[in-house]
């Protein structure tokens, strides 16, 4: 085993990284005001780039922007030499990121992007470099030193990027209202997308597999239909198919102790009247929630003439992972 305090070696390391997090603050200034202005008026995309470990750092915060209503992008700088500056157009406003501010690769593109008449935003750790003089506005990204002991492998550097690119894309996120929702409809695969878009519709089940019998029917043959079936209950429909109750196995359960004859009683005499009916165009969430509420396990789904559409149960839910 190596004798070595790991420990210790850890503490310094995020001590000088949220040293250097914390140093930002002072450089939200104008031109972090000017570089969120020329994005939100650009009528195209943004385009990030950026080269070795700044590259990493860019496609994350490319990733961010287009998640968070910013359309966005990276351009690897190498490729965009060689074919790949096609994606560029004149629309679109350029992030350019490079902690030197020379990188060889990322500094060819300058003409190119110049001759485009595109706006262009450097990040840069050099104030005075190539890239942080030829750009329309360049945000401060400089750090006293990396969390390297060697002060050699970007560390810290990366770590300031990444929060300065976070800076940008919830600016641009509140700038515009961006809600929910719309987080939601870049995401409809993952877990919040499916609580805040499934609608009650997308997974109810219609037609023929719903239960449903009228008030005089008996109850016996209304306990065959909830059995073929299979929600635990029965819509109890009129004459124009409007829902007047439900019968549920709560239902049956008082119909067993109250010693009524299920061969002689009719549904009417014993469902509950109204019963618990929602909107199909409910989001499932909060079908959920309600099913939470009144500790059941199934709706019934109806339209705006009370008539049954549907029977919601909590298995479908938990099938369609909004949980």
């Amino acid at each position: 085993m190596i004798d070595y305090d790991f420990s210790a070696s850890a503490l310094r390391t995020v001590q000088r990284e949220a040293d250097a997090v914390a140093a930002l603050t002072s450089r939200i200034d104008g031109n972090f005001t000017r570089a969120c202005q020329l994005i939100i008026n650009c009528p195209g995309r943004i385009i990030v780039s950026g080269m070795g470990k700044s590259g990493h750092i860019g496609k994350k915060i490319a990733s961010t922007l287009a998640s968070t209503g910013s359309p966005a992008f990276f351009v690897h700088p190498g490729e965009a030499s060689h074919g790949d500056l096609g994606m560029i157009t004149r629309d679109d406003v350029v992030i350019a990121i490079s902690n030197s501010g020379n990188t060889a690769e990322v500094i060819t593109l300058l003409p190119l992007i110049k001759r485009l008449n595109i706006p262009l935003i450097s990040m840069t750790g050099d104030r005075a470099s190539t890239l942080a003089e030829a750009a329309d506005v360049n945000l401060d990204i400089s750090v006293e030193e990396e969390a390297c002991p060697l002060n050699l492998a970007p560390t810290t550097s990366t770590t300031v990027t990444l929060v300065m690119g976070d800076a940008i894309a919830i600016a641009l996120l509140e700038a515009r209202g961006f809600t929910a929702e719309d987080f939601a409809f870049s995401h409809p695969g993952g877990a919040l997308g499916r609580k805040l878009l499934l609608r009650v519709c997308d997974i109810m089940h219609s037609g023929d597999e719903v239960p449903r019998v009228t008030k005089s029917t008996l109850l016996k043959d209304a306990l065959l239909e909830m059995t073929a079936k299979g929600f635990g209950l029965t819509t109890v429909v009129d004459r124009h198919n409007a829902l007047i109750g439900v019968f549920t196995d709560g239902d049956l359960r008082r119909v067993v102790d109250n010693k009524i004859d299920i061969n002689k009683a009719s549904i009417g005499e014993v469902m509950t009247h109204g019963g618990n009916a929602i909107d199909a165009n409910l989001l499932a969430a909060q079908a959920l929630n309600i099913m939470e509420s009144k500790k059941i396990t199934a709706l019934v789904v109806e339209d705006a003439a009370h008539h049954p559409l549907g029977v919601l149960h909590m298995h479908d839910i938990l099938r369609a992972g909004v949980i």
